[in-house]
């Protein structure tokens, strides 16, 4: 039986920035990816933002690993020559009723450590003259980035301290072994693994993959939901050169318009909540998003949208309760040396990456 010292389960981005902390201090680490490439699944379909952190509640981990996140992210993009561009971001108040919820916005995401600048609506205007507002907050600290440039540049980075990344390796089964772990995997050319550290990093699966090490006690696995948010491109130029957000909806943060790199528009998500994993846009979901776009575009044209890509956000929670918070659980909650579980990795898991690796590292120093 071959034997590495930490396998990391998933290469999506938390994984691969996992991956990354790990042989960094000095760890021998082989990441297991099921799929035939890196962050096929939630990492590479979201809408490549930078957060702020604003809308987490205070201490919650979404809020302290947001916010630190993204300062890890930019100074980490700069460092790295990664893609990515500070716009900033307008959160739209559309009626009287909004406008009063604006406040309570700028206030958590105060307590959060993130300052907003409350616009009214000549100042929003002035800002974004195709908007229409009541009233408005900046966010100057929200960005874009290339998700597909950072998860790159985390390989890399990984790779130069020894890391190596298997595809089309999909775990089969987990057993505790002295102290351990012995792990089977399938595909074309399967392997028996030990190791001392396991960090399930599986995004969707990891629920399922928790559940089939019998050790992991039962009431600390969390059920899977699925929550899925179709997006939307603009045809033509992009009447904005800011992101421009809806004031949030339970479940997300409304259908908002976002900028690609290149400076394209795109409108999403929305939320569907569904049983199983299809990635599939339906053309017919841009009824409710022309109806939405419009309270602050309302001179978006018939059929300026055509279907993009869908994402689908892995939920720990269900639809009734919707918000979450990160869950990621290391020996001194479940009691199993060497387990880490990262839970509903959902946005801003991209922000937060970093600081989740982080804080996935210093979990397993803590007693079981």
């Amino acid at each position: 039986m071959e034997t590495v010292e930490c396998v990391v389960v998933g290469a999506g981005v938390v994984g691969l920035a996992t991956a990354h902390a790990l042989a960094r201090s000095g760890r021998e680490v082989l990441v297991l990816e099921a799929a035939d490439a890196i962050g096929t699944g939630t990492s590479s379909r979201n809408s490549e933002v930078i957060h702020a952190g604003i809308y987490y509640p205070q201490d919650s981990l979404m809020a302290r690993l947001c916010v630190l996140g993204r300062q890890q992210l930019y100074a980490y993009c700069a460092e790295r020559g990664i893609a990515h561009q500070r716009c900033g971001k307008l959160i739209v108040a559309t009626d009287d009723e909004e406008k009063l919820r604006l406040a309570a916005i700028a206030e958590r995401a105060s307590r959060n450590g993130v300052e907003l600048e409350m616009l009214d609506a000549s100042q929003a205007k002035a800002l974004e003259p195709a908007l229409a507002t009541a009233g408005a907050l900046l966010s100057p600290e929200t960005g874009i980035i290339s998700s597909h440039d950072l998860m790159f540049s985390l390989l890399a980075d990984a790779e130069a301290y020894g890391a190596f990344v298997s595809l089309l390796s999909p775990l089969v089964s987990i057993a505790l072994d002295d102290g351990g772990f012995v792990l089977e995997t399938g595909g074309a050319e399967p392997m028996t693994l030990g190791c001392r550290v396991l960090v399930n990093a599986a995004g969707h699966d990891a629920p399922a993959l928790a559940r089939s090490l019998t050790a992991m006690p039962e009431h600390l696995i969390p059920r899977a939901y699925l929550a899925k948010g179709s997006y939307f491109a603009l045809t033509g130029q992009a009447p904005f050169s800011r992101l421009i957000y809806p004031v949030p909806v339970k479940g997300g943060l409304g259908i908002h318009l976002t900028l690609d790199l290149a400076g394209q528009a795109r409108f999403g998500p929305d939320v569907e909540w569904v049983e199983s994993r299809d990635y599939d846009v339906d053309p017919e979901r841009a009824d409710r998003f022309y109806t939405g776009v419009r309270r602050y575009y309302p001179d978006l044209a018939d059929g300026a949208l055509l279907p993009a890509y869908a994402g689908i956000r892995p939920k720990i929670v269900p639809p009734d309760i919707a918000n979450q918070d990160f869950l990621v659980q290391g020996p001194a909650t479940h009691g199993i040396r060497g387990l880490v579980n990262f839970f509903g990795i959902e946005s801003p898991g991209l922000t937060a990456c970093l600081a989740l690796a982080d804080h996935a590292a210093a979990s397993l120093a803590e007693p079981s």
